[in-house]
């Protein structure tokens, strides 16, 4: 899982809740609103769970942003990131524990299940550096238009997740506990 969900939205606002226009600007995300409909015809039951930028680690975890951002840093390279692609980074465990809410109450619809703060990817590297030990004087800023992706990127995608406060009691971590967890995790992991 990537955890681009947010990327069925066009990034020109920010702030998007289940009921606003999905206007994906990438192939990826029209693939992503593609499932999304087919789920939505196929006249059964179903939750739809939008998230951003999921980070953690587990057993075979495809390397996210986080675990990127670490791994780089821990080998003392510098990295770029950029300012302007802003979303809510999403813990692995607090995504975890909505799926078995959901499932548990039955719930169905479109959810929006982020982290509560929204950041750009800079500054989620510079809070990942500082929460590991690693000087974040090492992480350049760059504008997306100075860094070479292969597809279009939505700037802004924050999710407004007052629906699945509301309806299941989502109370994510903020992005420094997350980060906390995420130290903690790994430590555990190397000392097994």
């Amino acid at each position: 899982m990537q955890g681009l969900f947010d990327y069925v939205f066009d990034g020109k606002t920010g702030n998007y809740s289940e009921d606003d226009k999905p206007n994906p600007v990438n192939y990826y995300g029209k693939t992503k609103l593609a499932g999304e409909n087919a789920i939505r015809i196929a006249d059964i039951d179903h939750a739809i769970l939008r998230t951003i930028v999921v980070y953690g680690q587990g057993i075979n975890v495809k390397k996210n942003f986080a675990l990127w951002v670490i791994e780089s840093l821990r080998a003392g390279q510098s990295i770029r990131c950029v300012t302007d692609q802003i979303g809510n980074p999403t813990y692995v465990a607090d995504l975890a524990l909505a799926i078995i809410k959901i499932a548990e109450l039955g719930k169905s619809g479109i959810f929006h299940v982020c982290g509560r703060e929204e950041v750009s990817r800079y500054e989620f590297a510079v809070k990942i550096a500082e929460g590991f030990g690693f000087d974040p004087g090492i992480i350049e800023p760059i504008r997306t238009n100075q860094f070479v992706q292969r597809a279009v990127r939505p700037l802004h995608t924050s999710f407004v997740t007052l629906k699945a406060e509301t309806e299941f009691g989502f109370k994510p971590m903020n992005i420094l506990q997350g980060i906390d967890q995420l130290r903690h995790e790994l430590q555990t992991a190397r000392k097994n």
